[in-house]
């Protein structure tokens, strides 16, 4: 990564707890905020949280709800990093002054043009340096009482690391198990309505938990961590928090550590449905692979290295004539619930087990209000 320029902190201590001194003169001065937790961020009540990062950093990850309005694009970034290592600092730093007052000028009379005279904005870049105080300095002098984050994007991530790798689960965790096609990820989102804390980890990653699982993008490592921490600071301590089954691994993301050892550990209640029940969900759940004949196909053809050519091929037929409760009975069958089953033998028997005989659609807030009472 080529060295920043815009780097450099403004900012020195102030005798208010959680301020510092950021930038500008009497009543335009720019003051920083100090996170000291992730839920801190919402009681400060910013009218918008602005990335002036460039879009590559904004796009791994950023603070929720941020918007993106950088000062220097990628492009722009690389160019002042080459020139301050190889041509001199006070040269990047002037060609850089230059982009962000060019950029700073497009983004006020772009996304900000309307802003009124009361908007309050939080600005951050990476670490709390130029790039965020030159930004906010230029909307403090408009009249807006903008302010920056003491430490910028990494006093977030650190806060992020600190609760998802550092910090056990406040929350007595509970799984939700149950085989392939048990409508687990529906029913754990109905449980809020009947007074159950919940972490739905395949909404957080964009991911199902399978090879046919694949939403779309998934948000990368650090984002999903965040979002994460976001969501285990909201628990209530004094009552159970039920995430559904899983592996170390949703797709691309990774389960963080903490997390992952409090769900080895923790109680189970399962969902118990017949194959059938469990095919004819399956149908409806993932009627949009199935709508891409490509798509299924391609899905199934991962498949190959674990079953014989003929299996594949039957399964590939039943997708190409459209038999897809047989496909999903089929899948079942000779792929997922075996090996589901030999996972179980090494675990401990479920706290509870709901039977299900049916899983359509209006059965399911009944199924959920079971589930409830035996967490309870």
């Amino acid at each position: 990564m080529p060295a920043d320029p815009l780097k450099i902190e403004c900012g020195i201590p102030a005798a208010g707890k959680g301020w510092h001194l950021s930038a500008g003169t009497g009543k335009n001065r720019v003051m920083a905020i100090t996170l000291t937790s992730l839920a801190a961020l919402a009681t400060h009540g910013f009218d918008d949280i602005i990335d002036v990062r460039a879009p590559a950093e904004y796009a791994e990850d950023h603070l929720p709800g941020a918007i993106s309005l950088p000062v220097l694009d990628d492009e722009e970034r690389a160019r002042v990093g080459t020139i301050y290592k190889q041509v001199s600092p006070f040269t990047a730093r002037k060609v850089g002054a230059a982009l962000v007052a060019k950029n700073a000028a497009a983004h006020l009379q772009g996304p900000l043009a309307d802003k009124p005279g009361g908007w309050r904005p939080l600005v951050y870049c990476w670490r709390g340096g130029q790039r965020s105080g030159s930004f906010a300095t230029i909307l403090s002098q408009i009249g807006w009482r903008a302010e920056t984050l003491v430490g910028g994007y990494k006093t977030w991530r650190g806060l992020v690391v600190q609760a998802v790798y550092d910090t056990p689960v406040a929350a007595p965790v509970v799984v939700l198990d149950g085989n392939t096609g048990s409508a687990k990820t529906e029913i754990l989102n109905l449980l809020p309505g009947f007074g159950v804390q919940v972490i739905d980890l395949e909404g957080l990653a964009n991911h199902r938990g399978s090879l046919f699982g694949n939403l779309g993008p998934q948000p990368s490592q650090k984002a999903f961590e965040g979002k994460l921490a976001l969501a285990l600071a909201q628990l209530d301590p004094s009552r159970p928090v039920v995430v559904e089954a899983e592996s170390s691994k949703i797709g691309d993301c990774r389960i963080p550590p903490e997390l992952w050892k409090a769900m080895v550990a923790a109680p189970r209640v399962t969902i118990a449905a017949p194959r059938s029940a469990r095919a004819d969900y399956l149908a409806r759940a993932y009627a949009e692979l199935t709508a891409d004949p490509a798509r299924l196909t391609a899905t199934v053809d991962l498949l190959k290295p674990l079953h014989p050519r003929e299996v594949i091929e039957a399964w590939q037929a039943m997708g190409a004539a459209g038999q897809f409760q047989a496909l999903a009975d089929s899948l079942m069958e000779r792929h997922y619930d075996p090996r589901y089953g030999k996972h179980r033998e090494r675990m401990a028997a479920p706290m509870a087990e709901i039977a299900a005989d049916r899983l359509a659609p209006e059965d399911l807030p009944a199924i959920a209000e079971r589930l409830a009472r035996a967490i309870r």
